[in-house]
């Protein structure tokens, strides 16, 4: 079956930009929106199956769980096909640096399918937050431990950076740019698989990595954040819930629940340029210096014929 050469990589990498820049609107929202909620399938699963893990296996562990099971999204969103916000910061900037593509397209890009990844991901997050993240107790609705488990994430990307002030916004950032690494990593290993299996395996293993670590994926955070300040709102009585005398979360007590204010200032914002700087800069802007010269050029063939020629 084979693989593809890192030149071969970097120029499918080009290819799969340009295309991308040429989609219509309707496509960017639509795929954007099937990416999105594909995002949100791994971070609810990865919610549903951390909840606990850490008490009785350890924080590590407890973390490889996660990150085990997260890479359902990507691998989902690559093999069919969908618009993912994070892999496009850096496809649609290499195609126009190898001159497959421009800069308002990828502006363009990155509008539209950053609109269609919330929206997947705010429909997923309510199907959760109103699903298996509540259960009946004695005829009244109460979020479970999945739910609690749902909060307390959301809480640990959002309070924690605030409580910390601007180095709290410099942590978040830096874990963005890890982040987009690593997912752009995985792109590229996927392309360089010419099959299943091996693509499979080529996008697990660095989402993996960027799950256990801890880095911060603007999209998958689309669904995380919404889903633990939903809850709050439904359940009001979780900023106050006292275990054995103190307060069950701190940080949402002290600071009164969640707002919208703490989800975009203090993580969606700061993890959105994080991971455009992680994929065009880190990986783009790396690879086409490295492989730039040995790619494919298309050149303009003579107007009489109105055919292009390789070399």
């Amino acid at each position: 079956m084979g693989f593809n050469t890192p030149a071969q990589i970097v120029d499918a990498a080009a290819n799969a930009g340009k295309y991308k820049g040429n989609l219509p609107i309707w496509q960017f929202l639509l795929r954007g929106f099937m990416a999105g909620a594909y995002i949100a399938v791994g971070a609810g699963l990865c919610t549903v199956c951390s909840t606990a893990a850490s008490n009785y296996l350890g924080a590590g562990i407890g973390k490889l769980i996660s990150g085990a099971v997260f890479p359902v999204g990507l691998i989902a969103i690559v093999l069919t096909g969908m618009e993912l916000f994070t892999g496009d910061a850096m496809l649609v900037p290499l195609a126009t640096m190898l001159g497959r593509s421009t800069w308002g397209k990828v502006i363009n890009t990155w509008i539209w399918v950053y609109i269609g990844n919330l929206l997947g991901s705010l429909a997923y997050a309510y199907i959760m937050v109103n699903g298996p993240f509540i259960s009946g107790n004695f005829g009244a609705a109460e979020p479970n431990a999945f739910g609690l488990n749902a909060v307390a994430i959301a809480v640990g990307k959002t309070l924690t950076y605030k409580a910390a002030g601007s180095s709290g916004l410099w942590s978040c950032f830096l874990s963005a740019i890890g982040c987009n690494f690593l997912v752009n990593v995985a792109i590229l290993l996927g392309l360089a698989a010419k099959d299943v299996i091996g693509k499979f395996f080529g996008i697990w293993f660095p989402i993996m990595a960027f799950v256990a670590t801890g880095f911060e994926h603007c999209v998958a955070n689309m669904y995380f954040l919404p889903a633990g300040l939903w809850l709050t709102q439904k359940f009001p009585g979780l900023v106050t819930k006292m275990v054995d005398g103190n307060p069950w979360n701190p940080l949402l007590a002290n600071n009164g629940g969640l707002s919208w204010g703490d989800v975009w200032v203090w993580n969606l914002i700061p993890a959105t340029i994080g991971n455009i700087i992680g994929g065009m800069i880190f990986i783009g802007v790396v690879y086409y210096f490295c492989f730039r010269d040995e790619l494919p050029v298309d050149t303009p063939a003579p107007a009489a014929t109105g055919k292009s020629v390789s070399r």
